[in-house]
């Protein structure tokens, strides 16, 4: 017996250090970018042979990559984090597994660092009988008895991991450590989780406040929203996935000194904490479930409000929140904006009104967290006192207009955290705030109670003047006068024919090009790694800046940079738009395909306006059932000297600016109009 365990712990060993690389990953290791590895394997006859994955998107050994990388002068030493998340990868009990094993040893190097030092010193068995009742006793310490991490397998073959962790531990700490390690999880598996978004959990945590010492999270992920509260001395968590409340627990453990308690569970159906009350709580939960409980919940005492429809899942998770508040605590909820408005809820939320539960909706700009292409809402709930007097009117919050004013999404969150904030901070003081034109409004209670009760908060908010009132309209019409100005300088001279008649030299191929080292081609796919805002198709088309958020994935993604051209796949117009400062650093977008010019062989303005040629993209064009598809690599380009290539690029450059003044024009044009007829017609302009 002591035999076949010992050979059975060598094969566990085996196939941890047995692990596999994507592509994307060679590229780490080396510091590459990923075409770079495409062109090793196209060029080097010994570049290590696919072991798994698929065609598309194979895999190769570790081991044999290192030993290559190594060979060919391109990698000194796997860095440390690379091994470690190999290691976790490669895990034969899933990387789940791998990560509460090495949570677990990152809490004991973080609180028991001595005993960490005594336990490395011996062998890998040794270490693995020693380790557990550590581990017991740290996680009891941490988590209290029944802790979602109770059963964490800790065999010998598990300690190479966990000493490569706490080694990860020294270069970076251990919350650090175990942050890295589970943010690379969740980007390796978009699909598998539903993420909060830090900057929203940050406003959320806020909106609670900063008195809540105990604080809940019903369905907690990863523990995102709890790990954003500051001073609290206690944390519970659950979640319906055993694997989500372990890590939660772990991360939450790893991140501060509260008392933390987990659970795994549903917390509609099975309500780890029933008989306690917290200062707040904080929610991201699932939308939009039909089987939430509607049939064993029924008589269940949460639902004071009112029983909620089958199709009301949000409103069960609104009153199971309500009801684990001590007297005067605050709920915060992301919910759909559906939830404000459907006719299955208005009674529910008319009774919340009237008792002074509910005290806030905050719409948030599209894009804040998933699913990114609906704008969410925020409700802020509070419990009521018996007998207080509840509120006389409702905050609504819009935040829409904040994040139209600018054209990157993702900056203009800092203003809608601080304009929510401060919105609510001073209702919350006084019961009234300033209002706000299309932003904000205190709207009487009673002015809700209708037929419908609908509570979405662009319905109940005074529209902003349009065009900022007269002394903006004569701001846009003086910028029109000086851009229709530029425009007409920048009009090109008439044309002329050639002297000698037509000469068309020899042409090349995008893919000829890229073949022969001139060009990278990449297509964008709008996900990666980071927080790097996303060029779309439309922002390619309108000539504006970055509208897009990351999906993520764990490729590193390919940024723009100046003198890159971007040209849209799909929609067959002839596009190419060159990349300058302003665009330097976002993320391609699905549908579009970027060309890195070699500057020494190609100039990019040369590049991009032969590409707009109408003839060679219809010629580069295919045609379905619906949509025209453009092949990149098909474009033609004549080939000729650089010198002359910079002549034909300065006329393109001159071209393109022309086309910039004119579509500026056409939209200063548009908001004057616009501006004048609402102006006109809500009589902050007169006719005269």
């Amino acid at each position: 017996m002591p035999e076949e365990n010992a050979a059975a712990e060598v094969t566990a060993a085996a196939q941890v250090t047995a692990a596999e690389v994507t592509a994307a990953e060679v590229a780490r290791l080396a510091g590459v970018g990923r075409a770079a590895v495409s062109n090793w394997r196209r060029r080097h006859a010994d570049f290590p042979k696919p072991v798994g994955g698929t065609e598309t998107s194979p895999s190769f050994s570790l081991d044999e990559v290192e030993h290559w990388l190594r060979a060919q002068g391109k990698l000194a030493e796997v860095p440390l984090r690379e091994r470690v998340w190999q290691q976790i990868t490669a895990h034969p009990g899933g990387a789940v597994t791998a990560l509460g094993q090495a949570g677990g040893a990152l809490l004991v190097v973080r609180d028991r660092p001595a005993d960490w030092l005594e336990l490395t010193a011996v062998s890998d068995a040794r270490m693995a009988t020693l380790l557990r009742p550590v581990l017991d006793q740290v996680l009891g310490a941490r988590l209290g008895p029944g802790h979602a991490l109770a059963e964490i397998p800790l065999g010998p073959a598990a300690m190479p991991l966990l000493r490569a962790a706490a080694e990860l531990a020294a270069e970076l700490g251990a919350r650090q450590a175990f942050e890295f390690l589970l943010g690379r999880h969740l980007d390796a598996n978009p699909r598998q989780y539903t993420l909060t978004p830090d900057g929203l959990a940050g406003l959320m945590a806020a909106l609670a406040g900063p008195s809540a010492r105990t604080v809940l999270d019903p369905a907690c992920g990863t523990g995102t929203l709890l790990r954003a509260v500051r001073g609290a001395t206690a944390l519970h968590a659950q979640d319906s996935a055993p694997e989500l409340a372990a890590l939660a627990a772990l991360r939450l453990a790893l991140n501060g000194t509260p008392q933390v308690r987990a659970a795994a569970g549903d917390s509609l159906r099975a309500d780890a904490f029933a008989q306690d009350t917290v200062d707040a709580v904080l929610c991201h939960p699932p939308f939009n479930e039909r089987g939430w409980g509607h049939e064993e919940l029924a008589y269940d005492p949460r639902w004071e409000y009112g029983f909620p429809a089958r199709t009301e899942s949000e409103l069960a998770w609104v009153q199971h929140a309500l009801a684990h508040l001590r007297e005067g605590g605050t709920a915060v909820l992301l919910m759909p904006p559906a939830v404000a408005a459907r006719r299955s809820g208005r009674r529910i939320r008319a009774d919340l009104l009237r008792r002074g539960a509910l005290r806030a909706v905050v719409a948030l700009p599209a894009g804040a967290a998933p699913p990114y292409g609906i704008p969410l809402h925020l409700w802020v709930l509070r419990r009521p006192a018996p007998h207080a007097a509840p509120p006389a009117g409702l905050l609504l919050i819009d935040t829409a207009a904040l994040a139209a004013a600018d054209d990157r999404p993702r900056s203009a969150w800092p203003a809608v955290h601080e304009a929510v904030q401060d919105a609510w901070s001073a209702y919350d003081r006084t019961g009234s705030v300033a209002q706000a034109p299309g932003v904000s409004r205190v709207v009487p209670v009673i002015e809700l109670l209708d037929d419908d009760v609908d509570l979405t908060p662009a319905r109940h908010l005074p529209p902003p003047t349009a065009g900022g009132g007269p002394a903006e309209l004569t701001a846009v019409r003086e910028r029109l006068g000086e851009t229709l100005g530029r425009a007409a300088r920048l009009t090109p001279p008439a044309a002329a024919a050639p002297a000698g008649g037509t000469v068309r030299p020899p042409t090349t191929t995008v893919g000829e090009l890229a073949r022969a080292g001139a060009l990278e081609l990449h297509t964008g796919t709008g996900g990666g790694t980071g927080s790097a805002p996303v060029l779309t198709e439309q922002d390619v088309y309108t000539g504006t800046g970055p509208s897009g958020t990351l999906a993520p994935t764990a490729d590193e993604p390919v940024l723009t940079a100046p003198g890159d051209v971007l040209v849209p796949l799909v929609g067959g117009a002839a596009i190419a738009r060159v990349v300058d400062e302003a665009l330097a650093g976002a993320v391609p977008g699905r549908g579009l395909a970027l060309l890195r010019a070699d500057p020494d062989a190609l100039d990019p303005w040369f590049l991009a306006g032969f590409l707009r040629g109408t003839a060679n993209t219809r010629r580069a064009s295919s045609h379905a059932s619906t949509a025209t598809r453009l092949d990149v690599r098909r474009l033609q380009l004549p080939r000729l000297p650089l010198a002359q290539q910079q002549s034909y690029g300065l006329r393109f450059r001159a071209l393109a600016e022309f086309e910039d003044a004119l579509r500026l024009a056409g939209r200063l044009g548009e908001q004057l109009v616009q501006g004048f007829h609402d102006g006109l017609s809500d009589g902050t302009v007169t006719p005269e």
